[in-house]
């Protein structure tokens, strides 16, 4: 339980800093910032807790991860520079972000007996949902619901690299490591080389 919980917060730390990048590319305030950095941070996890009733919802019984966000906010608002020149490295974040709360979901919800397949689905929440609620913040459609380098996907590989690892033994540093391996490695090359899934074509839109 330490070990999911230092994972969560480097996660909280990985997805603050791409919200708060985002958030950036778009010009926002500093209540902006704050704004898809938590949402980002928190939300994913937050839909993991409801689903599993694990009750106080995670970021409320760590209260110092709101503190951390908030003051990664304020040094984005008081440095739009930095934030100009880190704007490049966008995708980083996001895939550590994404990998570390994939394993975090996943291994809480197999700590609480939940079904394999489900515990993956968990995770991929946890990691991807995130995203999802900043974007529509952001007004963008989802990439997990557009033909867009592969995200979700992503997660979902991870998940079942964790719940392999922990059903047949492995040392846990080595499930995580490369359960979030995975996850990273296919998110940034799905960015570089363009890796999707196709689009469905409905008959009405020939």
């Amino acid at each position: 339980m330490i070990a999911l919980q230092a994972i969560e917060f480097g996660a909280v730390v990985a997805f603050a800093i791409y919200g708060i990048l985002l958030a950036s590319r778009k010009q926002m305030d500093f209540v902006g910032l704050f704004a898809v950095a938590s949402a980002v941070a928190f939300g994913g996890g937050t839909i993991r807790d409801l689903c599993l009733d694990r009750t106080p919802l995670f970021w409320i019984e760590n209260s110092y991860y709101t503190i951390v966000v908030f003051g990664l906010a304020l040094i984005g608002a008081l440095a739009p520079q930095l934030m100009l020149r880190l704007e490049k490295y966008l995708a980083l974040p996001d895939a550590l972000g994404l990998g570390l709360f994939t394993v975090v979901g996943t291994g809480y919800a197999l700590e609480l007996g939940t079904p394999l397949f489900v515990s993956a689905l968990i995770g991929v929440m946890t990691g991807a949902f995130g995203g999802v609620i900043a974007d529509v913040i952001c007004n963008e459609l989802p990439s997990i619901f557009r033909p867009a380098p592969l995200y979700a996907s992503c997660s979902f590989a991870g998940a079942w690299v964790y719940i392999a690892g922990v059903e047949w033994g492995w040392e846990p540093s080595l499930t995580l490591a490369l359960s979030l391996g995975t996850v990273v490695f296919f998110r940034l090359a799905s960015i570089k080389w363009n890796w999707r899934l196709p689009s469905v074509n409905h008959p009405g839109n020939d």
